[in-house]
């Protein structure tokens, strides 16, 4: 039975959440593989408007088992309060998998993460400072903490007592910050174990033992293609392998088994954070874009940077990901407009890219200059009703077209409004 990776196409906030829900039901796991409660998607469950961080959005059905994979850093604050706030709408958690390998963000971790983005003053990274970063670097230090540490206070209290001599000198003498205790971080996280513990187990084996049961698996990625610790725009990025490849290191699940790979791109593009951004709008359009298009951050409010679609960037993705298909979000956005522009090259110091630069320091405004096709809009048509692409206008056909001729795979889902039935399926088959 076939295995599918869903992976964000540009800089994230890309809709992945949405289209999760969207296919979710023809699966019978969901699994999130990497990144932490920096990431946020937005789900509609009924007439509730739910923001999720850690759990997987296949947690909105009853037939799902979701899953946070062994690659997630998991903040157990965070987690147990997203439980609680599901349950008490109604939506169970009983069913819901951890790994015992997934990493722990400590106290320690989200201060440091502020700590150091405030150091860096204007070369700060843009960072969620949710703790990820050094979450991560103690993981690949080899001196992070674990979900299965959890369950023995013996071993939990070695490890801190590890960690914390190194990070309360860290914190007391290069930031002038107070240090932790062993007792103080036990007093507060021992507890989240009793929580956490019915749900933990060894996802690996799950996984692997569902495949070979013949059930579909979908794996859930956070943050976006361009925000990849390898391949994105570093080192404004994040600390996981967001791409496809990713999402077999961060379950335990081969690439022999993954059968799709479907990346999300919005109609248009959008940043949060610091970094290169070679469409993005300075004026009245970006604005616009901005304003109906509702880009602040689920994680953090943050406003988005907001740019014309960027082809360039979409075939990078394509490539790196081994894209099968695309699913396109936010197209009623661009119904606000006469005429929309593509990026379909870059220009800098003389030279035209058609693909994405050896060296980013070309993708800086005072370098690049974005080659353009202007197409015709559909403006003031409100396409929010279509549910073919035969209703889409004429013009708006032609937009999607022209981005699969770009991007080299097929638009097989087209959303058209932020609800589940605004959708176009464009023979899509998780088949």
């Amino acid at each position: 039975m076939p295995s599918t990776v869903l992976v964000g196409a540009q800089w994230g906030d890309e809709g992945k959440g949405k289209i999760t829900d969207l296919i979710a039901q023809d699966f019978d796991y969901v699994v999130r593989y990497q990144g932490g409660n920096n990431a946020g998607h937005t789900v509609i469950h009924g007439d509730k408007k739910l923001a999720l961080h850690l759990i997987p959005s296949g947690i909105m059905y009853d037939t799902i088992t979701p899953v946070i994979g062994n690659g997630v850093v998991i903040d157990p604050r965070v987690l147990v309060d997203e439980m609680a706030k599901l349950e008490a709408q109604g939506i169970s958690c009983e069913r819901l998998v951890i790994s015992c390998d997934a990493h722990i963000i400590m106290p320690y971790h989200i201060d440091l993460d502020g700590a150091s983005e405030k150091r860096l003053g204007k070369n700060k990274i843009g960072t969620t400072r949710r703790g990820i970063g050094p979450c991560y670097q103690d993981k690949f230090s080899r001196i992070g903490i674990r979900v299965q540490d959890l369950l023995d206070e013996k071993i939990f209290r070695q490890k801190l007592e590890t960690a914390l001599a190194e990070k309360n000198e860290i914190l007391t003498k290069i930031y002038g910050m107070p240090g932790y205790t062993v007792d103080q971080i036990c007093e507060e996280y021992l507890p989240y174990a009793e929580i956490i513990r019915p749900h933990m187990a060894e996802t690996a084996h799950l996984l692997n033992r569902a495949y070979a049961d013949g059930k579909n698996i979908l794996f859930e990625g956070a943050q976006a293609t361009l925000l990849d610790i390898d391949h994105g725009t570093y080192p404004f990025v994040t600390s996981s392998s967001c791409c496809a490849g990713g999402a077999c290191i961060g379950s335990g699940v081969g690439p022999k088994k993954v059968d799709k790979v479907i990346g999300i791109s919005k109609a248009y593009i959008t940043r949060v954070g610091s970094g290169p951004f070679p469409t993005e709008l300075f004026d009245e359009t970006g604005e616009k874009l901005c304003q109906i298009g509702g880009e602040y951050g689920v994680t953090t409010g943050r406003k988005r940077r907001t740019g014309w679609f960027d082809a360039v960037i979409a075939r990078y993705a394509t490539d790196v990901n081994s894209l099968t298909d695309m699913a396109l979000t936010k197209l009623d956005v661009l119904s606000a407009f006469d005429t929309i522009k593509v990026c379909v090259a870059y220009k800098a110091d003389g030279t035209t890219y058609d693909y994405f630069p050896m060296q980013q320091s070309v993708l800086y405004p005072k370098h690049v200059e974005p080659v353009y096709e202007e197409l015709p809009g559909w403006y003031g048509q409100d396409i929010t009703g279509c549910r073919s692409f035969e209703e889409l206008p004429a013009n708006a056909q032609r937009y999607v077209t022209y981005l699969e001729e770009l991007c080299g795979v097929p638009m097989s889902i087209v959303a058209v409004g932020p609800d589940r039935d605004q959708t176009i399926f464009r023979g899509w088959s998780s088949k």
